[in-house]
């Protein structure tokens, strides 16, 4: 069965390999989407190739609703995307990824049915195709090199749809198992028991920049994400350090 929550369909249109077809659909999962329409698949259906593909990601294919044509496919959207790398000459809105799932995220809230339509690897959506869509998704890409695997579409939309749902952390400390972060406490005992040695030792000279030391220190060790267990050894350390030098 489908997730649950309210997500776009993908509608993969004509696709011509079967491999494509299975790693759009573990693109897709990869970014918790499990809604796939195909249309007339060149190689039929089901496709051995796609489900060795799609590793981890069966569940779609097999779940995914296949038809003949693509107005059958739309037959019951409300709003549609389609995605291509030519602007064909039609008067439509032309989007971002972003900016498309921000919309589709909007859309899918107010109770409408949003999909995304995806070429052939070939030449992608032929007019036909594009016309039926509400507004076009295009990516800046190097002219170039303008076209996009079926697989990377699908993958590139799908984490802009991760994106709209605020499920990205753009950056975050990876705290190893068993390393709770340092508390204030933590800190301040090892940033006293290291003044104090460097005290001893005539570190803070001359004595009336000895404030600033102290507090470029201080500011040292706020900056660093340390844990328990650094804080642990720091001192460790140090009291080796100076049981080394006193003998």
């Amino acid at each position: 069965m489908p997730s649950e929550g309210k997500q776009p369909l993908f509608v993969l249109v004509r696709p011509q390999m079967g491999e494509n077809i299975g790693a759009a659909a573990r693109a897709m999962w990869n970014f918790g989407l499990d809604r796939m329409r195909v249309v007339g698949p060149r190689d039929g259906w089901p496709n051995e190739k796609a489900v060795v593909m799609a590793s981890g990601a069966g569940r779609l294919l097999d779940e995914a609703q296949v038809s003949d044509s693509l107005a059958e496919a739309l037959e019951d959207t409300t709003y549609v995307f389609a995605t291509t790398a030519r602007i064909r000459g039609l008067t439509k809105p032309v989007m971002s990824p972003e900016r498309a799932m921000a919309l589709a995220a909007e859309k899918l809230a107010s109770g409408e049915k949003v999909a995304v339509l995806f070429g052939p690897e070939r030449a992608g959506l032929e007019n036909e195709d594009v016309a039926r869509a509400n507004a076009l998704i295009t990516v800046p890409v190097n002219p170039d090199c303008p076209s996009l695997n079926l697989a990377q579409c699908v993958l590139l939309t799908a984490y802009e749809w991760r994106r709209a749902q605020g499920e990205i952390s753009h950056e975050r400390m990876e705290i190893a198992r068993g390393g709770d972060p340092a508390t204030g406490g933590d800190i301040e005992a090892w940033a006293t028991h290291l003044e104090e040695r460097l005290d001893e030792r005539g570190f803070f000279f001359p004595p009336e920049k000895e404030a600033n030391m102290k507090t470029n220190l201080r500011n040292l060790w706020s900056r660093m994400p340390l844990t328990r267990a650094d804080v642990q050894m720091l001192h460790g350390a140090l009291r080796q350090l100076i049981r080394g030098k006193d003998n």
